[in-house]
C-alpha cells in the first residue's frame, strides 16, 4: 500500500489529524506515517494507531503535514528537503510560506494553515493560504486533510494573522467566558458543580443552535431577550461595561501579535 501522507510531529494536533484522517476514510492506516523524534511518544502512537508507520525520520518523497512547534520548523523543513519532499501543508504557527520555501527545494509547493484546538474533537476551524508555487490542486489537497477535523476556508496569506486573532485564539476567549460564567454562578448562589454543569451545557447548546439554525447571532439573541426581562437586564449590563468593545480589542491585539511574531521568524 503506497504512502499518501506523513505527519511531521506526533503532538496533540498531529494526533488529532491522524485520527480524523483515519475515521473519515481519507486514508487507510498503511497509507499514513507519523514522524516523531521522542521514542516514548512513538510507542504511544504505534499502540493507538495499529498499521500506521511511526518513525523517527522523514520518509522520502511523501507529501507532508508539518505539525511541529514554530522553533522546530526550520530544522524540520531542512530534513524534508533532504528527503525530497515537494508538497507540504504547514500548521506551524507564524511560519510564512516564504520562510518554508527557503529551506525546501526550489519549487516546493507549500500551503500554510491556521487551525485551532477544537480540531482535537473534530470541530476545528482552519484557514489555508497558498505559497507562491502552490496550485489550486494543492489547496484542494490541503482542504481535504483539514476537513477531517473541522471546517476549512481559503484566504490569502496576510489574512491568516486576522484568522489567528479570531478563530486561532477564539477558543481561549470562549474558555475565559466559561470561567467567568462559572464564577458568576457560584457568586449568585449555585454550587460549583452545578455552575460547571450548567455553563458547559449552555455554551454547547448555544453553539449548536447558532450553527444548526443558520440564523444570525443578533436574531438568536433577540429571540431570547424579552423587553424588560431578565436577559435584557443582563445584556444591558454587558453593554454598559463595553464587553463587545473588549472582544474587538482582544481580536485586534491577537492579530497584531501574530503579525509581530511572523516578522520575527
Amino acid at each position: 500500500m503506497a504512502l499518501r501522507l506523513q505527519l511531521i510531529g506526533g503532538g496533540r494536533m498531529g494526533e488529532a489529524l491522524l485520527g480524523g484522517l483515519l475515521a473519515g476514510g481519507w486514508a487507510q492506516p498503511g497509507e499514513l506515517a507519523v514522524v516523531e523524534k521522542i521514542s516514548d511518544r512513538r510507542a504511544e502512537l504505534a499502540n493507538r494507531f495499529p498499521g500506521v508507520e511511526v518513525v523517527e525520520h522523514a520518509v522520502e518523497w511523501a507529501d507532508a503535514v508539518l505539525a511541529v512547534k514554530p522553533d522546530d520548523a526550520s530544522a524540520a523543513g531542512a530534513r524534508l528537503r533532504e528527503a525530497g519532499v515537494a508538497r507540504v501543508l504547514s500548521i506551524a504557527a507564524g511560519i510564512t510560506t516564504a520562510a518554508l520555501q527557503a529551506v525546501l527545494d526550489d519549487g516546493a509547493r507549500v500551503v500554510r494553515a491556521m487551525p485551532n484546538t477544537p480540531a482535537l474533537v473534530g470541530a476545528g476551524a482552519a484557514a489555508i493560504a497558498a505559497g507562491s508555487h502552490a496550485t489550486a490542486e494543492d489547496l484542494v489537497w490541503a482542504t481535504g486533510i483539514l476537513e477531517a477535523v473541522g471546517t476549512v476556508v481559503v484566504c490569502d496569506e496576510p489574512t491568516l494573522d486576522a484568522v489567528t486573532g479570531l478563530s486561532g485564539s477564539g477558543p481561549a476567549y470562549v474558555f475565559w467566558l466559561a470561567e467567568s460564567l462559572m464564577a458568576a454562578g457560584v457568586e449568585v448562589g449555585l454550587s460549583a458543580d452545578m455552575a460547571d454543569a450548567l455553563t458547559r451545557q449552555t455554551i454547547l447548546g448555544a453553539a449548536r443552535l447558532l450553527v444548526e439554525s443558520g440564523e444570525l447571532p443578533a436574531d438568536l439573541r433577540a429571540a431570547v431577550t424579552s423587553p424588560g426581562g431578565t436577559t435584557a437586564r443582563g445584556i444591558a449590563e454587558l453593554e454598559s461595561r463595553g464587553t463587545a468593545d473588549a472582544f474587538v480589542a482582544a481580536v485586534r491585539a491577537a492579530t497584531e501579535r501574530s503579525r509581530e511574531l511572523g516578522k520575527s521568524r
